[in-house]
């Protein structure tokens, strides 16, 4: 079971530690993710929901469970209150820190030995923004002591209430420093407020471009459908009324509300949204229908099958939704980082401060309380907190948009890895629509072509196969009456055998007539090998020990397979092709597309041995498929990619679900996946560089050398703006245009 939460009062990657581990200690969760890009979290297992919000509010957060009484959209226009208020509460601390900041720097505002009651004034102002500006920071901190945590939220409250205590004090008892050392810090105070709410201002825009991708998503699911009553009448409903079975009226131009199938009428739709395949496709009677496409020019009827939360879009956008919270590797590595950076930071600025004090120059409690309060407000964690969320919600987000949904934040990271794809040929490579294209009935035959045919497609009416249903299809289009026959005894990968009148009748590859003992002339031989090199795959007819007739069954090759392959060997994979079918029908539709290597005559309980036999090389294996005997191997590999076309079995083993049903879509993935990763990297690699630099900076390393020491007001625009180059940075995998078809 899996509950969904609303965060709030999260501000960097300390908090989410502190809220994942409170999460992991409630009975019942088995796994909890905290994602502070979009302040939620995910948590898997039975624990009751009450006990989850207990927990958060326990470690100093507020929480709303995510259902039906309060969902997205209560979440969207909660945030843009809280953004309407943190716009306020910037411009309350800037208007009164900037005319301070002036003042001082022109030197228009007297000493405070000289103006003391001005000055108190000021401060007085000061300690009322600080209130209504800064509140929600020295609550948090107050939250987090009480826990025994450090959070962002202590660092700010920390630099901004010791200026002001500082500042205070030396008003009311200035005799306590020597007169250089009498100096106020009421405008640090305020800008340091100012500039991490305009901070926050600006990075909360910026998440809402990275979160288009779930807001497209839930905007394509009409509020409303036109059900069809009994009687003929139509009436406008909303969608959380309609139910299975109902009959709706689609008219042109029109989102399809629902899942379910064309009962009346013919049309053109519009799936890009979910497939992103740019052109329409055809729908009659019995055709299915996806929730959130778009109708074309002629009004249907549909019959429903699925709603809610049963529907392809909604477990579309919970997929897009779990992935963007899971984190990779690296993600989780920062995480760890977070938990012990905010002590530390505390540490180095009490150690700071200390040196300052004793070999500085006069007056060094000035100095030393400039350098302290200058490294607290610098070293704020939330650009290393969001460097990953960040990215994951922006890549997968894009991935979503191009047909391609990854489950899981570690597939983004192993698909970087990947030196080997291995591709199914069947409804991967091939369209996966075979048809019965050659039929040579043998010498050996007694009976005539259609009542060997009537036979062999009685035998296989039963079976789901695709290429049992090509030879159903062709007798079908021959008008063929089928006959009823016993069971047959299906042998996994080589076919089926059956008693008919008498005899022995068996139906299948080449490994099946061996193991009956039918025999195969030069003729017959020369015969399936030219078939076998036209790419054709071959099912074999042999009644007792004669080999009566061959059927030849052409599964046409996908019109971007070969330039989809070219350019996943032009990223540097290795690619095999892995097949059931025979060596000489494999390696011709394998030349057709550009790969050198075949594995072929594997039958499907031998799909994931092949897989665990590449990984033994030391190579990382990516496995492409669409069938339920693929689910094994997709399963065993590094990375699994499922075709939407495909069974669901096949997708729910799958670490990514292709949903166009071409290989496109894997080098799609690949491509995103490596362009998020780079992302993370960066946007890493930034936050560590940033406080790396910074931190030293704020401490006054050059000041023996320069007499420079960074002003706090400084740090605090600095502290903002590395939050918002890091958001800045994800929203940028938005843009990058993908490689083109090769």
């Amino acid at each position: 079971m899996s509950t969904r939460i609303a965060l709030r009062g999260m501000r960097c990657a300390a908090c989410v530690s502190r809220v994942e581990e409170a999460l992991s200690q409630v009975s019942g969760v088995t796994q909890a993710r905290v994602n502070l890009a979009d302040r939620s979290a995910d948590i898997e297992g039975h624990a009751r929901t009450e006990d989850l919000l207990a927990a958060i509010e326990a470690a100093g957060f507020a929480a709303t469970p995510l259902d039906a009484n309060y969902g997205e959209a209560e979440q969207l226009a909660e945030e843009a209150a809280a953004l309407r208020l943190s716009v306020r509460r910037t411009w309350v601390a800037l208007l009164l820190g900037a005319p301070q900041m002036l003042f001082m720097l022109t030197g228009h505002l007297p000493m405070p030995e000289e103006a003391r009651l001005l000055w108190l004034g000021i401060g007085l102002a000061t300690l009322i923004m600080m209130i209504y500006s800064g509140g929600h920071f020295f609550q948090g901190a107050w939250r987090a002591l009480k826990q025994k945590h450090a959070t962002m939220d202590s660092l700010i409250a920390l630099g901004t209430g010791s200026a002001w205590l500082y500042s205070t004090l030396i008003l009311l008892w200035p005799d306590l420093l020597p007169p250089e050392g009498r100096h106020v810090y009421y405008e640090a105070a305020a800008f340091i407020i100012g500039l991490v709410n305009l901070g926050h201002v600006l990075e909360t825009r910026a998440r809402g471009q990275a979160s288009q991708a779930i807001r497209a998503l839930l905007q394509l699911q009409p509020d409303s459908a036109t059900l069809i009553l009994p009687n003929g009448e139509e009436k406008s409903m909303r969608l959380a009324s309609i139910q299975p079975s109902d009959l709706l009226r689609v008219k042109p131009g029109e989102r399809i509300p629902v899942d379910g199938e064309v009962f009346e009428g013919e049309t053109l739709v519009d799936e890009s949204m979910l497939t992103g395949e740019p052109l329409p496709v055809h729908k009659s009677k019995g055709d299915w229908l996806s929730a959130g496409t778009v109708n074309g020019q002629a009004s249907i009827k549909l019959r429903v099958r699925k709603v809610g939360e049963e529907t392809a879009l909604a477990k579309i956008i919970e997929q897009v939704r779990r992935a963007q919270s899971d984190k990779p590797a690296i993600g989780r590595l920062a995480d760890q980082i977070s938990r012990v950076f905010v002590p530390s930071v505390v540490m180095i600025a009490l150690i700071t401060y200390l040196i300052w004090w004793w070999i500085g120059p006069e007056p060094s409690s000035a100095y030393a309380f400039i350098a302290a309060m200058t490294v607290l407000v610098i070293a704020c964690p939330c650009a290393l907190g969001l460097a990953t969320p960040m990215s994951i919600m922006v890549g997968i987000g894009r991935a979503a948009s191009r047909g391609v949904l990854i489950r899981k934040g570690d597939a983004l990271q192993e698909a970087t890895q990947l030196n080997v794809l291995v591709l199914d040929k069947t409804g991967t490579i091939t369209e996966g629509k075979p048809r019965l294209t050659h039929f040579i009935r043998l010498p050996a035959a007694e009976l005539s072509e259609d009542q060997l045919l009537t036979q062999i497609a009685s035998l296989e009416k039963a079976s789901e196969h695709p290429l049992a249903q090509a030879i159903v299809e062709e007798a079908q289009a021959r008008q063929l009456h089928l006959v009823e026959v016993g069971t047959p005894k299906i042998l996994a990968g080589k076919g089926l055998i059956d008693e008919i009148h008498g005899q022995t009748w068996s139906l299948g590859n080449e490994a099946l007539m061996q193991q009956q003992g039918v025999q195969i002339s030069p003729a017959a031989r020369q015969q399936i090998n030219q078939l076998s090199d036209q790419g054709l795959t071959l099912v074999m007819l042999g009644i007792e020990h004669h080999l009566v007739a061959l059927l030849g069954i052409q599964d046409p090759i996908k019109a971007d397979s070969a330039a989809a392959i070219q350019r996943l060997q032009q990223a540097g994979l290795r690619v095999l092709m892995l097949t059931g079918d025979s060596e000489r029908s494999a390696r011709a539709v394998a030349r057709q597309v550009g790969i050198d290597e075949v594995i072929a005559g594997v039958l499907p309980d031998q799909k994931a041995e092949q897989i665990r036999a590449l990984q033994t090389q030391g190579v990382k294996v990516g496995m492409v498929g669409d069938g339920i005997n693929d689910a094994p191997a997709l399963a065993q590999a590094h990375v699994g990619f499922a075709l939407g076309t495909g069974t669901d079995i096949a997708m729910e083993s799958a670490d990514i679900t292709l949903m166009r049903g071409s290989l496109q879509g894997v080098a799609d993935a690949m491509q995103i996946s490596r362009l998020t990763l780079r992302n993370i990297y960066q946007n890493l690699f930034g936050a560590f560089i940033y406080n790396s630099l910074g931190i030293p900076l704020a401490a006054g390393v050059l000041f023996p050398l320069t007499g420079w020491l960074m002003n706090p007001a400084f740090a605090a625009a600095a502290m903002a703006m590395s939050s918002v180059t890091v958001v800045t940075n994800a929203n940028r995998l938005r843009r990058i245009p993908l490689q083109k078809t090769a």
